[in-house]
């Protein structure tokens, strides 16, 4: 399994989206501090929940990188968040 597909599985079982789109932007990344660009590193997230109803963006953020976790440990340099409750403008 790629790590967008571990990525996407881990955030629709833990959070439950009513949308969710995950980018891998690695190739953008080539060259960067050692990064081929073939690896999977670099990650835009778009993802509208009713587990942010009410939370600030850094505790979207948090939670996020909480459920992530492991790939954050592992690989994964950078992720681009864009976490949204239902009914939230997310022009993404």
């Amino acid at each position: 399994m790629s790590v967008r597909e571990t990525i996407s599985r881990k955030l629709t079982e833990t959070l439950a989206p009513v949308s969710l789109k995950v980018l891998d932007e690695s190739n953008l990344h080539a060259g960067h501090h050692g990064h081929s660009g073939r690896d999977e590193t670099h990650f835009r997230i778009h993802i509208v929940a009713d587990a942010f109803k009410g939370k600030s963006r850094i505790a979207r953020h948090r939670l996020i990188n909480d459920v992530l976790a492991d790939e954050l440990k592992s690989g994964v340099h950078a992720l681009a968040l864009h976490p949204y409750a239902p009914g939230e403008d997310n022009n993404g």
